[in-house]
């Protein structure tokens, strides 16, 4: 159990509240936040200066990460968001050193019980933004993720996000989302791959096995899904608020530990942009999961998991006529009873075979709908799973909705401008792809790529693989004349000035999990008279260095232009070559 002081006294009570309002917290180091301010703002240029700071003693600010992905969460703007936590930022499972089964008491800094005054674990970002001509308003998405839900509700336990945006014209605004007052829409089931989705378990001697037991106290936890969740989230949130052009404002983000250093909580930040002012503003994003896991196969239960969010400062009312309709697609049944939504009311019409919503938008909220569809188990043939829902919402505030909003898969731009809005980031269809039996390889041979250009390899459509390409002192792309299995291949040679090059995979249209078990290439190295080296990192999607490879030529005599041969390295542990 969570060990716990408790003052019963009257007057020692009061004192403990005086107590609180200056509880100190760790601080650990500092430094400009620059990288985590590009990593969430739409447009850059609107960027005076940053700063961060944490209670990580060893100063590699551990209590923030930059991500392109972490299970379900995905960028809402552009291709990264940032994640605050009291523990260790991106940690899958956040239990004591990520271990699984581990327990939930999570990463504590300072001590882990310091009392009533502190110190207590938190991280900070503190963003200067120049509000650009015209704009009136500024937004950002947040997302809260706790390990004190549900146990720890109503207690002093209340870990907590605070936003604070400093407008000269308009004043101090603040947000605050915590354990005690926060909507937990979120269970630990509908956030896998978070490091939140976790179980409470119990050993049974008698079974001699981990099973699930009711959340109470500290907790062994699990990844493992059982009906014991013991984690929580809240949908994702748009919070807008007013500034004026041409003014410089400032936005805190902080996350903070309270009652003691246990249990993490963590927030996901992203789309901080300006935008117009005084009228409602929507979007919609839906992303699917394979409860089955693995690659989508017939037979196989997907869960689809809708976000509506009036993003503007006017409330959108509960107009006739539905404000969300969602087709169920081809190739699948809707699973009865499966579907919820966090406010007003929605249904399955069987005689149309459609999910529908009606209810009200509030200024500045969401509403989370989810249901559940089987995959036809009949299917003979690799199938194509889309689908896309419809917000109709009241744009010109006269009763009526007459102005639509397609829901959108936040990890998706496919170039096309849908909905005829200029952009094409924010309208992409939902896609699965449904395989007739495991998929256990995808193979590029650039037997279809074009020499001079970059490569890019396509599966049903779907592009899972695209490079960078650059004949600018070197070269980088598909080449003729050098082969291994066809007549073309991917010639890379590179300079020191080039910069970076970049191959890159998009996977997440096949599979909702991604469980990738190995990465192949074949090189062929070509004659060289000079000293030369080529080095190749291998990242994980969170920029970790997974291998790093180098090519070196070296001299095996005197005799040019013949004397000089390929080696191969690798980088150890120690950060040595071998």
């Amino acid at each position: 159990m969570k060990i716990r002081s408790f003052i019963f006294l009257g007057f020692l009570i009061f004192c403990f509240v005086l107590i609180m309002t200056i509880a100190s917290t760790t601080k650990a180091g500092s430094y400009n936040g620059t990288d985590i301010a590009l990593a969430v703002l739409h447009d850059p240029s609107t960027l005076v200066s940053s700063y961060y700071e944490d209670s990580d003693p060893t100063n590699q600010f551990r209590q923030r990460v930059i991500l392109d992905s972490l299970g379900i969460l995905s960028p809402t703007d552009g291709d990264s968001f940032a994640i605050l936590s009291t523990g260790i930022a991106g940690a899958t499972p956040v239990t004591t050193d990520s271990e699984d089964p581990g327990s939930e008491r999570g990463t504590w800094f300072g001590p882990i019980s310091p009392g009533p005054s502190g110190p207590f674990d938190y991280a900070k970002l503190v963003l200067n933004l120049k509000v650009p001509p015209g704009m009136h308003n500024v937004s950002f998405d947040l997302q809260f993720f706790s390990m004190e839900y549900p146990d720890y509700v109503g207690t002093v336990y209340n870990d907590k996000v605070n936003v604070t945006v400093i407008s000269p014209s308009k004043g101090v605004k603040y947000y605050q989302f915590d354990v005690n007052s926060g909507y937990f829409v979120m269970k630990s089931r509908d956030i896998p791959g978070t490091g939140f989705d976790l179980f409470a378990v119990r050993w049974s001697w008698w079974q001699h096995k981990w099973v699930p037991t009711s959340p109470g106290g500290v907790d062994t936890v699990t990844t493992t899904p059982y009906w014991s969740d013991d984690a929580g989230a809240s949908a994702l949130i748009t919070r807008v608020y007013p500034v004026s052009p041409n003014e410089t404002i400032t936005i805190i983000f902080e996350i903070r530990d309270v009652g003691d250093n246990q249990l993490d909580s963590a927030v996901f930040i992203d789309n901080i942009r300006f935008s117009g002012y005084g009228c409602p503003e929507v979007k919609a994003t839906k992303t699917w999961q394979d409860l089955n896991g693995d690659t989508l196969q017939p037979g196989d239960r997907i869960k689809y998991t809708v976000t509506l969010s009036n993003i503007g400062n006017v409330s959108l009312p509960d107009n006739p006529g539905y404000e969300f309709e969602d087709p169920i697609p081809d190739n699948t049944s809707f699973v009865p009873g499966s579907i919820y939504c966090s406010s007003g009311t929605c249904t399955y019409l069987s005689d149309e075979n459609k999910i529908v919503w009606s209810g009200s938008l509030p200024k500045e909220s969401s509403v989370l709908i989810t249901y559940e569809v089987d995959v036809y188990s009949n299917l003979t043939n690799t199938s194509i799973i889309s689908n896309q829902g419809i917000l109709y919402w009241d744009k010109d505030e006269d009763g009526t909705n007459e102005a639509t909003e397609l829901t959108d898969d936040p990890s998706i731009d496919d170039g096309i401008d849908q909905d005829g809005d200029g952009e094409t980031w924010d309208d992409d269809p939902t896609i699965a792809i449904v395989l007739l039996e495991d998929l256990s390889e995808l193979s590029e041979d650039f037997s279809d790529d074009t020499p001079g250009a970059g490569a890019s390899e396509s599966f049903y459509g779907f592009n899972w693989f695209t490079t960078s390409f650059s004949d600018d002192c070197g070269y980088f792309g598909v080449a003729g004349g050098y082969y291994y299995s066809t007549s073309k291949s991917f010639k890379v040679q590179v300079r020191s000035n080039m910069g970076k090059m970049y191959w890159n995979y998009s996977l997440s249209w096949l599979i909702s999990d991604l469980n990738i078990s190995y990465w192949e290439v074949y090189f062929a190295c070509g004659n060289s008279s000079e000293d030369a080296d080529l080095i190749i990192s291998f990242k994980d999607s969170e920029e970790n260095d997974i291998l790093k490879l180098r090519f070196d030529y070296e001299s095996t005599g005197s005799d040019l232009p013949d004397n000089f041969a390929p080696c191969l390295y690798y980088m150890n542990k120690d950060g040595g070559w071998v």
